[in-house]
C-alpha cells in the first residue's frame, strides 16, 4: 500500500514540474501547451503499456525491467544532450545567482 501512495505521489510530482517548467518558457500559450503535454503524456503511456506488454510476453519481468531502463537511459542521454537548449539553462549561464549561505 505504501508503495502505491508513493508512486502515486511521485507522478503528481512529476506533472507539477514538468507543467510549471513548461509555463516558464511560453505564459501566454498556457492552454495550447498544456494540451500537448498531456496528449504527448497520453500517448507515451498508452506506447509504453504497448511495449511493456509485448516484452513481458517475451522477456518476462526480465525483459520489461530492461525496457525501462533502456528507455529512462535514454531520455537521461536526451536530457544531456539538450539541457543547454532550455532558457532557464541559457539565463542560468548568463546571470548565474550566488548560492545561499548556509
Amino acid at each position: 500500500m505504501l508503495g502505491i501512495i508513493a508512486l502515486d505521489l511521485g507522478g503528481q510530482a512529476i506533472h507539477v514540474t514538468n507543467q510549471s517548467m513548461i509555463f516558464r518558457t511560453r505564459p501566454e500559450a498556457h492552454s495550447r501547451l498544456v494540451g500537448c503535454y498531456m496528449l504527448f503524456y497520453s500517448v507515451g503511456s498508452g506506447a509504453g503499456a504497448i511495449a511493456s506488454t509485448l516484452v513481458y510476453a517475451r522477456a518476462g519481468w526480465t525483459g520489461v525491467c530492461l525496457l525501462g531502463a533502456g528507455i529512462s537511459a535514454a531520455a537521461l542521454l536526451f536530457w544531456a544532450l539538450t539541457a543547454h537548449l532550455t532558457p532557464a539553462a541559457r539565463d542560468i549561464a548568463a546571470d548565474p545567482a550566488p548560492l545561499p549561505a548556509i
